[in-house]
């Protein structure tokens, strides 16, 4: 495997191309100026809605303006992650945020004036026919009448929120640049721990060093376990009195309510996974089975039950998820195969660079997907994954007026997680021999145990936090490594030993910093599971709909979305035939393990 000691030993074809958003920092720093012109200017329609003309002026100049912001501050963000640490990077993207806070201010006073209208008066708006193409945004913020606050007020709320701290961006900054979590010396070779490849180390066949990886890690998260919770218990408080300022009951009253989801949906998710952990502890058990392990502890759980020999270059990962998504249809290969000509992903890793994977989109450009490529079959998965949300955003960005192309989380995740599927299903069917096959079932396994069960255990948790709070508690580490402890507890049972580090995995969970997110990938892959496996089986009409789904932008509610899947996010059934599908694959593992 091939390592970097920096951004500068990287090829040229292993990172992003940033050229199609901004050339160059002179480019954006145009741009940056065309934003705070635009933002002034909104400003300057304030009365707007009493004139439906001028109503349509100032969207238009909205969308220009919102569409910049989104360039100037994905550009910010990517840069930063790059090398995290920088002066340079860290100042751009602290003033991108300002601006947001800016362009904030500057139309605050739009939604109370849309408010102040009587209903007569907001229907007689789209007598002007050139206003229709704005009315499902403008539906949705008359729906809001009681949780916009005066223009006044509201500007006071957003002065109040640039004050604060980036929390998040600070615990990722604790956990990816300042911590220093020692080194580890493998086969003569001194190794520094790292985000980047603690999966790596922790894979490592000699259990011993895996625990003294584990040991190392946890150390130093404990260490700083106390100032994690400040941050935790900060932005939590921030989140919920911002929340609370808007009437909203409590931040996830304001998640209902902003996904247009009800809480019945995320119900019937939270308690079928409950009621099937034992197929959770069965997974242990067949892992520790397939492993031929006394005990299985901790640091074990990182390992593969199927170890294969080759390593996956970058090349061959690009083929491999190009042959797994075939089944998807020509346009959606074309889609696919743009990520890799056009050199979206950043592929490799270093010490500064940001740690994980993701896919940053704007609305006028195709989405930057971050890697930390380890060469193993989870980074091949990784780019089918990210590779995902890059394609629902080229359809959705060539299907929807500007306006309806900012997906949510809650969609998103299924365009993501049935390439994963796919993914998994062309392994096990066309592995080049057993050891391969069983690798692609495993794979599928250990998403649907990290985006179903895992996803579960912890966004409960994330709700248990939030109640906390609500109740006048303040977050602290013992608070939530006992939470933690508790919850691994409820869905491991006895099938896998605890240790003194087990309540310290929250503090790693970048995810607490984005409201309630994690619940997302547990509907997605529930539909992802169900979508993939009907595609498989020859549904053209199931593919028809996919296609259909991936082009569907914002101009309709999340339910309707999935209606065009045929399926209701409520019932029970959903989630269920995801559980059935993962026991399925278990077996079907077990049964191909076993085989001579």
């Amino acid at each position: 495997m091939k390592k970097y000691n920096s951004r500068s030993e990287v090829p040229e074809e292993y990172k992003w191309n940033l050229k199609d958003i901004f050339k160059d920092t002179s480019e954006y720093d145009k741009a940056f100026i065309e934003l705070k012109n635009n933002i002034e200017k909104l400003s300057t329609y304030v009365g707007c809605t009493k004139d439906s003309n001028k109503l349509y002026e100032f969207l238009q100049l909205d969308n220009n303006t919102l569409a910049l912001l989104y360039r100037i501050n994905v550009y910010a963000f990517l840069i930063n992650d790059q090398e995290l640490g920088i002066s340079e990077n860290m100042d751009r993207m602290s003033k991108a945020e300002e601006q947001e806070a800016k362009y904030s201010n500057a139309v605050s006073f739009f939604s109370p004036e849309l408010l102040e209208l009587s209903k007569e008066e907001y229907e007689a708006l789209f007598e002007n026919d050139k206003l229709n193409e704005f009315k499902y945004i403008l539906d949705n913020i008359y729906r809001s009448k009681e949780h916009i606050l005066p223009s006044d007020k509201e500007i006071i709320i957003n002065e109040l929120n640039i004050s604060q701290p980036n929390y998040g961006n600070a615990s990722a900054t604790l956990l990816n640049k300042l911590n220093d979590y020692g080194t580890i010396t493998i086969d003569g070779e001194e190794e520094k721990i790292t985000q980047t490849n603690l999966r790596r180390l922790l894979k490592n066949e000699n259990k011993d060093i895996r625990q003294e990886v584990r040991t190392k890690y946890n150390k130093v998260l404990d260490q700083y376990g106390d100032m994690s919770a400040i941050l935790l218990n900060s932005y939590v408080k921030n989140n919920i009195t911002t929340c609370k300022l808007h009437n909203f009951k409590d931040a996830w009253d304001e998640k209902l309510f902003n996904t247009k989801m009800p809480n019945e949906a995320y119900e019937a998710l939270r308690t079928t996974v409950e009621e099937n952990v034992d197929k959770l502890q069965k997974y242990f058990r067949v892992f520790k089975d397939t492993l031929k392990l006394d005990s299985l502890d901790m640091c074990d759980l990182n390992l593969e039950m199927v170890k294969l020999d080759n390593e996956y270059s970058i090349e061959e990962a690009q083929k491999l998820c190009l042959e797994a998504i075939k089944p998807l249809g020509e346009d959606y290969y074309n889609h696919f195969i743009k990520v890799f000509n056009n050199h979206y992903i950043d592929y490799a890793q270093y010490p500064g660079k940001c740690s994980g994977g993701y896919s940053a989109a704007g609305v006028d450009f195709d989405s930057r997907i971050l890697l930390s490529y380890n060469y193993d079959l989870d980074s091949v998965s990784t780019i089918a994954h990210e590779g995902g949300h890059n394609v629902h955003h080229q359809y959705v960005n060539e299907n929807n007026p500007i306006q309806y192309r900012d997906i949510g989380s809650l969609v998103s995740e299924v365009a993501s997680l049935t390439n994963e599927c796919l993914l998994s299903s062309y392994l096990a069917e066309n592995g080049k021999d057993k050891k391969e096959k069983l690798k692609g079932i495993e794979n599928i396994l250990d998403v649907i145990v990290s985006n179903l069960f895992g996803a579960v255990r912890e966004a409960k948790m994330e709700q248990d936090f939030y109640n906390y709070v609500n109740e006048g508690n303040n977050i602290t580490k013992d608070y939530m490594n006992k939470l933690t402890s508790d919850s691994i507890d409820k869905y491991y049972g006895d099938t896998v030993n605890k240790d003194e580090f087990t309540g310290l995995s929250w503090i790693r969970r970048s995810h607490y910093y984005m409201d309630y997110y994690l619940y997302s990938y547990s509907i997605c892959i529930s539909i992802a599971s169900y979508v993939a496996s009907e595609i498989l089986n020859g549904n053209k009409e199931m593919l028809d709909n996919y296609i259909k789904f991936l082009s569907t932008g914002t101009s309709i509610d999340n339910i309707e979305i999935f209606n065009t899947l045929g399926i209701d996010v409520t019932d029970k059934k959903v989630y269920e035939k995801a559980i059935e599908y993962f026991d399925s694959m278990l077996d079907k593992f077990v049964k191909l393990r076993d085989e001579a």
